[in-house]
């Protein structure tokens, strides 16, 4: 709760607010300290945009009102007098700079009330009031400062939080010396300490049924009264019963007849109660938990002091034993070094604590913040409520984006990145000089950057922020997917890396480090990456192929080929033929998919089938050993491996056919279909490794690829003759 207590002072007197108003820039004052800096302005210099009552005003004019003080940074106010005396600015207790009146006010002005009325005197003509906090001025209307709504609101948390503060309520019932009371019965309405309580107000009979409250519970019930009924400041006889959506404000039924708000949108004053509430609650839940960052911060920083001093202190005692171990030709050159490590301690920690004395400040003003919200939200005064509740949620959003990226990181790191190197010879000691001899720290992993496509990964990282280490280069390792040992898939200098061709349905652990002459750095948190999941489900009767959908990779395509509808359909410019393979590979499960021949002209030879990453693109597909084909005309087709053909069949193709490739890993075989029909034995079989589709065609050929098909219904994975010989 102390905390809160800033914002319960007038930024004026200094003072807890004593009635305090509403000023139409959502600032609060008292009632006695507006009075106090009215400013009387001649006629001809009222700006008559700027009037009291209203919710918005003309800045330019304001800006004419409100002049900045070069020297003092407070500010005055300009009343159009040539020759008005200059009057000094005084200082109020909270800090803000405020201007006495510049015209003097009437004798019973200056006591606040009239004598003997209790009200207060009415307000000079054209007077100007200038808001202490925001240096905004407004020209007061014929009302006066009963034109500005009273702060009910405000005024209750602060006779709250006074009463808080008391002092402790005494027995009422001790005859000598009143002990502290313990207890208030509600029904007697006195207050007991537990003697008297034993002694005159036993727990029976008819005072059984009496209900004993904490003494602090009773002063309050004891001072509550029934809520005011909020009046209109415009129809001081109507209450309060509508919100005005454009104004902001809460209107009674007279002002939505007559008045400026009867041809604005209105609200139900109870429902516009609620959904405010909820707002600033919504906006103290962010903001509380940036208060909770921010604790941990300081804690971090703090931990960083203790840090930056044991490696300062660590770092001296190294250096003094290197110096001490030279000769004494060193010892000149000691005291340089030493200066400039101390020196650089010193600027850790006052960088830090500087940080700390910030962030601490922050703190304390939203943690006073949040404990003023949370009290407001208490309040049941709907009306009340809404006149402050605008302000308060822009507030605590101001707040909360003060928190912003960046303010909860180090300034400083806690290391000293500097060695000495005692290596160089004695004719070199004049040269002697700090440098960088560490091994590069620890990269960081960019989560929001590091993603799984079917079976690929991407992984990005980079250097802690606040290191300075040079860095030759970077080493990625991932596992095999099984929990296996790590091996390393890239080395270089980029800091990104994609690697192709994992297994599906796969966890794969990733880490990466950095190198530099000095040696290699330690390894990053490890990254766990999923590729797609693909087990066969079942349909039936029917199983399914391994879901894994793709279409041609025209990043590994020969030139001359040409894709089209999302790398699905593939032609050529060439007579020769040319290579293409899927961009998704391999390496377990059963897959199958298909290729319809969209044209077919002058009786080519396309092949289908699959191949490794590093097959050769400017041949048909199966010339090489890196690929397994089945090769078909317009009669009759081939098996090709290496440039071995094999297992002639009749059956070829023609526009419209369909050829299929089935890839069974649990076998380790590939058989080929043409029009759903099998297209000769099994084609290949003991594959392992990684495998990606892949075909060959000229420009006579157009075919279009489907692919994470069902299975045939003839064959069934696991079964040794499903689906013909083993050739």
């Amino acid at each position: 709760m102390d905390e809160m207590e800033e914002e319960l002072k007038c930024p004026v007197c200094g003072s807890f607010f004593r009635e305090p108003i509403i000023l139409p820039c959502s600032h609060n004052i008292c009632l006695a300290c507006a009075r106090n800096i009215l400013v009387q302005t001649p006629d001809a210099e009222s700006p008559q945009s700027s009037r009291a009552s209203g919710s918005d005003y003309d800045y330019l004019d304001l800006d004419k009102m409100s002049l900045y003080s070069e020297a003092d940074s407070g500010y005055g106010s300009y009343g159009g007098f040539v020759s008005a005396p200059t009057t000094p600015c005084q200082k109020s207790p909270n800090g803000v700079r405020v201007f006495p009146p510049s015209v003097p006010h009437p004798p019973q002005a200056q006591h606040h009330l009239l004598p003997h009325t209790g009200v207060l005197p009415p307000v000079p003509r054209n007077s100007c009031l200038t808001c202490p906090q925001c240096h905004r001025s407004l020209t007061l209307d014929d009302r006066g400062l009963r034109g500005f709504p009273k702060n009910r609101v405000l005024e209750g948390v602060v006779d709250r939080y006074q009463q808080s503060k008391a002092a402790a309520l005494k027995c009422q019932l001790c005859e000598k010396s009143p002990r502290e009371a313990t207890v208030m019965c509600e029904q007697c309405d006195v207050f007991y300490c537990d003697p008297c309580r034993l002694r005159c107000h036993p727990l029976r009979g008819p005072l059984a049924k009496h209900r004993l409250v904490p003494p602090a519970q009773g002063r309050i019930s004891r001072r509550a009264s029934p809520r005011k009924i909020s009046t209109c400041t415009e129809h001081e006889l109507e209450n309060l019963s509508m919100y005005c959506v454009q104004c902001k404000t809460p209107v009674c039924y007279q002002c939505l007849e007559d008045g400026k708000h009867s041809t604005h949108e209105v609200k139900a004053l109870g429902a516009m109660w609620k959904l405010h509430k909820g707002q600033l609650s919504q906006a103290l839940n962010v903001l509380s938990d940036r208060a909770t960052e921010a604790k941990e911060f300081l804690v971090q920083l703090r931990n960083m002091v203790q840090h930056i001093q044991e490696n300062g202190v660590e770092f001296e005692a190294c250096l003094v034993a290197q110096c001490d171990a030279l000769i004494e030709a060193l010892n000149r050159r000691k005291a340089q070094l030493l200066s400039r490590v101390t020196k650089e301690h010193e600027h850790k920690l006052s960088v830090v604590r500087d940080q700390i004395s910030h962030c601490t400040v922050k703190l304390r003003q939203t943690t006073g913040l949040m404990e003023y919200c949370l009290e407001v939200i208490k309040e049941n005064d709907p009306s009340g409520f809404l006149q402050i509740s605008d302000a308060l949620i822009r507030r605590v959003h101001m707040t909360e984006n003060q928190w912003g990226k960046g303010s909860l990181t180090p300034r400083m790191s806690s290391d000293f990145d500097l060695t000495l190197d005692s290596g160089p010879l004695l004719q070199t000691i004049h040269q002697l000089d700090f440098v960088q001899m560490k091994v590069p720290a620890a990269p960081i992993l960019q989560l929001e950057e590091c993603c799984t496509q079917t079976n690929s990964a991407t992984l990005s990282w980079k250097q802690p922020p606040l290191s300075n280490i040079a860095v030759d280069g970077y080493i990625l390792e991932l596992d095999d997917g099984n929990g296996g040992q790590f091996r390393e898939v890239y080395v270089g200098t980029e800091m990104i890396c994609t690697v192709d061709g994992l297994h599906f349905n796969s966890a794969y652990k990733s880490r990466v480090k950095a190198y530099n002459s000095s040696g290699v750095g330690q390894y990053s948190k490890t990254l766990v990456m999923q590729t797609s999941e693909v087990s066969p489900p079942s349909y039936g009767s029917k199983t399914l192929a391994e879901v894994a959908w793709f279409t041609f990779d025209p990043a590994s395509a020969h030139p001359d080929i040409i894709l089209s509808n999302d790398n699905l359909t593939v032609t050529c410019n060439s007579y020769d033929d040319r290579v293409v393979m899927g961009n998704t590979g391999f390496s377990r499960g059963v897959h199958y998919w298909e290729m319809t021949i969209d044209r077919y002209d002058n009786h080519p030879d396309p092949a289908f089938g699959i191949a490794r990453a590093d097959v050769m693109k400017d041949v048909m597909l199966g010339k090489d050993d890196k690929a397994w084909a089945m090769y078909v005309d317009n009669n009759r087709s081939w098996f090709m491996h290496n440039n071995s053909h094999t297992n002639r069949t009749d059956g070829g193709i023609s526009k419209g056919a369909t050829v299929g490739v089935l890839l069974d890993f649990t076998r380790g075989i590939l058989l080929f279909l043409i029009n759903d029909e099998q297209q000769g034995p099994v084609a290949f079989n003991t594959l392992e490794g990684m495998y990606y589709p892949a075909i060959s065609l000229n420009r006579n050929v157009q075919v279009t690829l489907h692919s994470g098909l069902p299975i045939p219904d003839f064959y069934t994975p696991g079964e040794s003759e499903a689906a013909g010989s083993v050739c």
